[in-house]
């Protein structure tokens, strides 16, 4: 490995010695004659990159002789396309237009940070997704970025998968779709698996890293996603996507675009299908999944429709491998039954407005359906009838039958609706931008349980529901962001967010308790921060923001209803410098994140034999990351990240159940420990990306992660967690224009390409057993993991039409 990488270092030298040529321009307004500065200027081919200075001049240094394909943006201008030839003859000169369409950006602006917003962010855009969209899901394509670590269940990227940042996982982890709340409402979690090949219709993902700014939905609790699809096109296209891979991996997109009709409407169309086997035994997915998009682009006024949904089965993979599994048959599946499947559907409605009210004021408003419904099976062995489904034992005779092999499905039929808004106010001399902003959103789930297959038949009919229970949450908030410039290029950012949460619930729990209560939050957000922007372009910032968070469903249902968990707090502070130059970019930032009353899993028990979480005072996480590129030549890059971090919980107090020597529960035992790490927090998370593009068009990247150790619960033992890891990927991928159609692309992508044997995800559980043929006990500790496959690959042929 070494050698390879310092092979490659001097190929790259050589190649910086070679081609010094350079293209130079200026960027201003066609109407006013000013110069525009903060333009983009990208080369197409290579996606080097860089601005325009304060006068509206730019350069490009490093090119190679030749033809190349420049794209020039700036927000609120229709972007421009140039040729240029290198070596020049004279400088450019584009002159941009103002323009006349309302640009859907500002459907999303409420909930991002904008370049002078004193946060952590990152944006990621369609072509960067593009290039590793072969059918895994979203979280797999975002492996690179800063702080993320990845899981799957079934070890390939495709069914459920996972993400987490900073240690922090999905149910923190704020996720909205053009400005409407994604997050599950009562788990807060995010199931990729019910949006199959939604990459494919996203325009560009911004991550907030920490509390980042105020957005509707779910806490921001240590890290937010704030997703755009697709806007329009246009010009009419159409394109097809085919990959295949391993574990019989299958992806089939067809997308097709009207362009602009008449200046005025464009409609948008894709229907994908992914189906894969998995790397775990039987663990398949097949996922269906659709994406309309029509609307009306006046000059003021946007208004548009989204529809989208997506269909899932999956075979269960969800008990992970056992630890003494794992050199032997690391892909066990511990299911046989042969419809132990998750079954789901998942529909969701937009109806969103934006528009420009007179010179300084503008408007966004959406409305959002989303209903889901569908249920999980299971085959249950010699299960108890009375203990778990309330059915009395079945009198056969003389005989009295308590446990019987059953099948059972678990459902869930939900309904999320509502509205945001956002007004954005930017003064004459732009020195003021505000907005005000908010969200009123309402959850109505039910949950309930059938039988539909018993060994020995008892009083029960097949829809029969042995639990059956509805829960209501309403979540209003109302949030004032504003940038001010008090001094030349000096911002001061205020954000001060009102949410209101109000949760009940009332029925049988699946557990065969009763469950019925109601608890009501208001919660105040605030944060406040600094930037400043030098004229040799960079940006330094730093901010301190406060977030509040409900418990989920599940604090509510399992725990006691008097010893309901505290809600959690958040103090986060952020700090930094973003540097964008012309053959290279950069950011650094510190950051500190400290809890008050973390809710964390103990291993303490409900009344009823359940896991609870539980409140811990004090714990806190704190890092640096560094994330940056470098473009040595049209044809090397190289960038990469790091983050070093602690994260720990001042005092931690564990819960082990207990046997006696007949294998009864005879109650739990305590340890406590002092400053141990958070679970699944490694302190070191990093990635390096070596590009190469020896001919155009042609890119070859390897891709390298490494993810230190994580615990699997907060006693920081090394025999609770998992081993540290180092993957790399190899990417290739080619496009021409070959006549018959506009463009055909080909791609390849080799996964863990030296079959690093690695698990980034398990669970863990001890308890006390005694040891046999003396008076005493040990403590027995069952791990489980989530395995990810070896060397496996995925390759796809796009042509667009």
């Amino acid at each position: 490995m070494i050698r390879m990488y310092l092979a490659a270092a001097g190929m790259l030298l050589t190649q910086w010695a070679l081609a010094q040529n350079r293209i130079q321009g200026e960027i201003r307004d066609a109407e006013n004659d000013v110069a525009l500065p903060g333009a983009t200027i990208m080369v197409e081919e290579t996606e080097k990159g860089t601005v325009s200075n304060r006068n509206g001049h730019f350069e490009l240094n490093g090119m190679a002789e030749g033809e190349w394909d420049l794209k020039i943006s700036y927000v609120g201008y229709e972007p421009i396309w140039a040729t240029v030839r290198v070596p020049q003859d004279s400088p450019l000169l584009i002159r941009l237009n103002p323009m006349t369409v309302t640009t859907e950006e500002f459907i999303v602006t409420g909930t991002r940070a904008s370049a002078t917003t004193p946060t952590t962010f990152q944006v990621i855009d369609k072509s960067d997704l593009s290039k590793n969209n072969l059918g895994q899901d979203l979280p797999l394509l975002l492996n690179y970025t800063p702080s993320i670590v990845i899981h799957s269940d079934a070890g390939a990227g495709v069914g459920y998968t996972g993400l987490r940042i900073r240690g922090t996982d999905q149910t923190r982890i704020n996720v909205t779709v053009n400005g409407i709340p994604l997050n599950d409402a009562e788990s807060h979690g995010v199931f990729w698996v019910n949006m199959p090949d939604f990459a494919s219709s996203v325009e560009n993902i911004q991550i907030q890293r920490g509390v980042g700014t105020s957005t509707n939905g779910a806490a921001t609790f240590g890290a937010s996603l704030n997703i755009q699809t697709d806007t329009k096109k246009e010009a009419a296209y159409a394109e097809t996507d085919h990959s295949v891979g391993s574990f019989a991996t299958r992806k089939h997109t067809i997308k097709a675009g009207t362009g602009l009709i008449d200046d005025r409407w464009a409609v948008d169309a894709r229907l994908s299908r992914i189906s894969s086997e998995g790397y775990i035994d039987r663990a398949f997915s097949d996922l269906k999944s659709y994406f309309v998009s029509g609307g009306y682009f006046g000059e003021d006024h946007v208004v548009k429709v989204n529809i989208f949904s997506g269909s899932e089965q999956t075979y269960q993979a969800w008990n992970g491998v056992p630890e003494n599994l794992l050199e032997t048959d690391r892909t066990y599946n511990s299911y046989t039954y042969e419809n132990e499947t998750d079954n789901y559907q998942q529909d969701h409605y937009q109806f969103i407005y934006a528009g420009t009210w007179g010179d300084y004021l503008k408007a966004n408003f959406a409305l959002h359906y989303t209903q889901g419904q569908g249920y999980y099976e299971q085959f249950r062995p010699d299960d108890n009838l009375p203990d778990n489904y309330g059915i009395d034992p079945i009198v056969i005779g003389n005989e009295e039958i308590s446990q019987t092999d059953i099948i059972r499905r678990r459902w869930l039929d939900n309904d999320f609706y509502g509205a945001v808004f956002s007004l954005n106010y930017v003064s004459k001399n732009g020195k003021v931008d505000a907005i005000l902003g908010g969200g009123a959103n309402r959850y109505d789930g039910d949950h309930f349980g059938e039988i539909i297959w018993m060994g020995v038949s008892g009083n029960t009919d097949i829809r029969d529901r042995y639990y059956d229970n509805i829960a209501v949450k309403d979540d209003r908030n109302l949030y004032l962001k504003s940038t001010y410039e008090f001094r030349e290029r000096l911002y001061l950012f205020g954000d001060f967010q009102w949410r209101n949460i109000y949760y009940r619930f009332e029925g049988i729990n699946s557990d065969l308790r009763t469950i019925t209560g109601s608890q009501n939050y208001n919660f105040f957000n605030p944060k406040v921060g600094l930037s400043y922007e030098t004229t040799n372009g960079k940006t330094w910032y730093a901010s301190y923001a406060v977030a509040n968070r409900e418990p989920v469903r599940a604090d509510f249902t399992d725990s006691p209803l008097e010893e309901i968990p505290r809600p959690e707090t958040l103090n986060n502070v952020e700090a930094g410098v973003r540097v964008n130059r012309n053959r290279y970019q950069y950011s650094a930032n510190l950051y500190y994140m400290g809890y008050q009353d973390q809710l964390v899993l103990t291993g303490q028990l409900n009344d009823v034999g359940a896991y609870i979480r539980e409140n811990v005072a004090s714990s806190y996480r704190a890092g640096i990351e560094l994330d940056g590129a470098l473009q040595l030549n049209t044809r090397w890059t190289i960038g990469g990240n790091i983050a070093l971090s602690r994260n720990k919980i001042d005092t931690f107090t564990e819960y082990n159940d207990v046997y006696d020597e007949n294998w009864a529960f005879a109650g739990q035992e305590s340890t406590t420990y002092q400053d141990t790490d958070i679970a699944f927090s490694p302190n070191l998370v990093g990635s390096v990306l070596l590009d190469f593009r020896p001919i155009k068009n042609l890119e070859l990247s390897l891709l390298n992660k490494y993810v230190g150790r994580q615990y699997l619960d907060n006693t920081q033992q090394e025999s609770r967690s998992l081993d540290p890891f180092w993957t790399t990927d190899l990417r290739f991928s080619y496009s021409w224009k070959p006549g018959f159609v506009e463009e055909m692309a080909f791609s390849l992508k080799v996964n863990n390409l030296f079959n690093e044997l690695y698990e980034p995800n398990g669970y863990t559980f001890s308890y006390f057993v005694p040891t046999e043929g003396t008076s005493g006990r040990e403590l027995v500790t069952e791990n489980y993991y989530y395995p990810m496959a070896g060397t496996n690959f995925l390759a796809g042929l796009s042509i667009r039409f």
